[in-house]
């Protein structure tokens, strides 16, 4: 399970140092594509193949599926670190989540997201509140 919260640069010619911990979850090939919300996902291989599953489970002939199925494998990419525990990030990849300079790479339990800085500074909820009573309602505790 990934967890924690670590920012990082990308340097000038794309690349990210993808932290120790990450590293280990991952393996050393992992895949990324683009997620949710404005991010990236970085899976690793088994959790990869389960979502390739999935997607080919998914009823071809309909549109809804076509369009999800492209939205995480047209841009998907295959990545493993260089000696210093970086990978060169796509360029598709960075445009798609508006990736320049500062990123955060976050734990979100079966994968790691990689957020813009700023995005991910706006995407703090001001009424958690609500949310956990709205997931309360869903039957759904702590």
């Amino acid at each position: 399970m990934f967890m924690g919260e670590y920012s990082h640069t990308i340097d000038a010619k794309g690349r990210l140092i993808i932290p120790a911990k990450f590293r280990e979850g991952l393996g050393e090939k992992f895949v990324v594509s683009k997620g949710f919300d404005g991010c990236l996902y970085a899976y690793d291989p088994a959790t990869w193949s389960e979502i390739e599953e999935k997607l080919k489970a998914l009823p071809q002939f309909k549109k809804e599926s076509r369009k999800i199925i492209h939205f995480f494998l047209a841009g998907a990419s295959e990545e493993e670190y260089d000696k210093q525990g970086r990978i060169l990030l796509p360029l598709k990849l960075r445009e798609y989540a508006g990736l320049k300079k500062d990123a955060v790479l976050v734990g979100a339990g079966s994968r790691v997201e990689i957020w813009d800085a700023e995005k991910w500074a706006a995407e703090e909820p001001d009424d958690i509140e609500e949310l956990a009573e709205s997931l309360g309602d869903m039957g759904f505790s702590l």
